[in-house]
């Protein structure tokens, strides 16, 4: 009785997550799936793909109805991602479960970082992290040459960026089996001057599309625990509905700094629990 309590719980934490922030709480999945549920890395990282994937795809419903989805966007991050994804997966097979942990550990914390900073930038006064498209449409007044150059190479550049953080977190889903969301909403946000809900919005999507193809890759090598995958997604799924309406109503920046703590402490027991786990 005592791992389905911890599954339900732990999906409702990563489902209001997903709901809220548009990703951050799938990276905790593999640390509860091997910390907490005794499954090996690997086994946790394929478990976590089929967690989060149809988490995120529950929570982008609602999302998709408010119009807070970009699909254009969604569609180049998700082509970009997908194709690293499977080489993630690859690499996980072959990689050494503790590296796999610290490995996990230190994205934790980059996370966080990443959050922490998102959080910051958005409350610096003057800050565009809220303004969407502010100079993505075209130059007003007179069709001037040179600035209409220099807002094609500022938007060919946002679009470069946007594709160089989705090869990043199409890796990191096929080798940790995290959702990216962490690093999807402040690119998109920052590099491409999306709204937070649009940016949560969009980002679920993505998630979504990442997991899939990591999870192909990975059909008929993995053996699913799904006694422990069923009540850990159903808890998730039932919980990101309730975070999508967390959203509305409290500020993104105290749930996203609160998040940022909680990683830290995971990412230094996980450190600290694999490194005394090592031979000396």
């Amino acid at each position: 009785m005592a791992p389905l309590l911890i599954a339900l719980a732990a999906g409702a934490v990563i489902g209001l997550c997903l709901g809220a922030l548009g990703g951050g709480g799938s990276i905790l999945t593999v640390p509860v799936l091997v910390s907490l549920l005794h499954l090996g890395p690997h086994a946790a990282t394929c478990a976590a793909l089929i967690i989060v994937g149809l988490s995120a795809l529950t929570a982008t419903i609602a999302h998709a109805r408010a119009g807070h989805v970009d699909w254009r966007a969604a569609a180049l991050f998700g082509v970009a991602s997908s194709a690293t994804a499977f080489g993630g997966s690859i690499a996980n097979r072959a990689a050494d479960p503790k590296v796999l942990m610290i490995a996990l550990s230190a994205v934790m914390l980059a996370a966080a970082a990443s959050m922490l900073y998102r959080t910051r930038t958005r409350t610096r006064p003057g800050s565009n992290a809220e303004k969407p498209g502010e100079d993505g449409g075209a130059p007003s007044g007179s069709g001037n040459t040179a600035t209409l150059t220099r807002t094609t190479t500022g938007r060919t550049a946002r679009i470069a960026r946007l594709v160089a953080v989705a090869l990043v977190v199409g890796f990191l889903t096929g080798f940790l089996g995290v959702g990216g969301g962490f690093l999807i909403v402040p690119a998109l946000v920052l590099a491409l001057g999306f709204s937070m809900p649009t940016a949560v919005g969009t980002s679920l999507v993505i998630i979504v599309v990442t997991t899939a193809g990591a999870f192909t890759e990975r059909i008929g090598s993995t053996t699913v625990d799904w006694h422990i995958v069923l009540p850990f997604t159903a808890a998730a799924i039932a919980a990101s509905f309730l975070g999508t309406r967390i959203s509305e109503r409290i500020s993104p920046t105290a749930l996203t700094r609160s998040f940022a703590v909680v990683l830290i402490a995971v990412a230094g027991f996980v450190a600290a629990d694999t490194m005394l786990a090592m031979p000396i």
